[in-house]
């Protein structure tokens, strides 16, 4: 039985893809540290749906903890590694920089240390749309320069991009780096938008709408982003021998390592997605127009060919479909 190691398993995407793995086949080990960046009554709800599998593991830690990653690889030995364990968040990234230095720098740098010693057959590391920065031509393609980015989040999650292509090209490690694009749904975060603005407009009060509502965003589905993933498993990048890289591929010359964009095609206003919750939930927002935050970018948007040309998929759930799924949970979980 092939083992997973997933950091960021009680997470919202962790949780999702440690479940999907489990029905697989696969044994999984779940890290996760269970912060308090927000509710983490959350996230014990998550984790205990992965605790009734047989062939999960959870444990309690932080990744940047000295030696904790070394020494679980070790034991484990595990034979593909997801990495989601991170400090997310652009706003908040502006008020504690250090936890993002730490989870996600050092956090990342504990991983490749313990990979370096104990190779697993492929890596696939988190990474986010936020990287491509002050781009301005979409859709984002994976070979486009991502050099300018506009919060310290963004910075900390390029600077890991950097760090594993040197170690999948000092150790020949494979990596792939996925880059997500505005990830929704079922037992999602409480700091994002969908979860505040469900939440406000079923309370009635009013919701604040960034950049007078002038935003787009590729609403990415959970269990689109899921799928995608476990099918990139699979796709384990190999170093091309004489250097040579096929156009439109973001593979590195020099080392078994290449970046995929996981999202869902599709640019929507800021407003649709509103609406899309005004539908799901049978009541009117009241707005709240603000200018932009800092560290915001006014619009993503994911040229998805490359993971379609990995994979033979492409995301397709449509927002109001999803947002709808969302609501459903919400109203199940918080019993409104």
């Amino acid at each position: 039985m092939p083992t997973a190691l997933v950091t960021g398993a009680a997470g919202f995407i962790g949780s999702f893809v440690c479940r999907t793995l489990l029905e697989d086949g696969l044994r999984v080990i779940g890290l996760d540290c269970l912060s308090d960046y927000y509710d983490v009554a959350l996230k014990e709800r998550r984790e205990d749906t992965l605790l009734a599998y047989e062939d999960y593991r959870s444990v309690h830690d932080k990744v940047e903890t000295p030696g904790l990653l070394r020494a679980l690889f070790e034991e484990e030995k595990p034979d593909v590694v997801i990495h989601l364990a991170a400090q997310a968040g652009v706003r908040y990234s502006i008020e504690n920089p250090r936890s993002y230095l730490e989870s996600n720098i050092i956090g990342t740098f504990e991983l490749l240390e313990a990979a370096r010693a104990y190779p697993p057959k492929h890596m696939l590391l988190a990474s986010t749309s936020s990287a491509y920065g002050a781009n301005t031509d979409m859709p984002y393609c994976e070979t486009d320069k991502a050099d300018h980015q506009m919060s310290f989040y963004a910075a900390t999650k390029k600077s890991t991009e950097n760090m594993a292509h040197s170690y999948a090209h000092l150790f020949g490690l494979p990596i792939t780096m996925f880059r997500f694009f505005t990830v929704y749904g079922p037992w999602g975060r409480p700091d994002m938008a969908l979860f505040k603005f469900t939440k406000a407009i079923l309370d009635d009060k009013p919701i604040d709408v960034y950049n007078f509502g002038d935003m787009k965003r590729d609403f990415t589905y959970v269990e689109d982003l899921v799928h995608a993933i476990r099918l990139l498993i699979d796709a384990v990048p190999v170093r091309p021998e004489d250097g040579v890289v096929v156009e439109g591929d973001s593979l590195s010359p020099v080392a078994p390592f290449r970046v995929v964009n996981i999202g869902n095609s599709d640019a929507v206003q800021l407003v649709a997605f509103i609406e899309a919750i005004e539908a799901a939930t049978g009541k009117k927002a009241t707005r709240n127009l603000m200018p932009m935050q800092a560290g915001d970018v006014p619009a993503t948007w994911a040229n998805a060919d490359l993971l379609h040309k990995l994979t033979g998929y492409a995301p397709k759930t449509d927002v109001k479909d999803g947002v709808a799924k969302f609501v459903g949970w919400y109203r199940q979980y918080y019993d409104v």
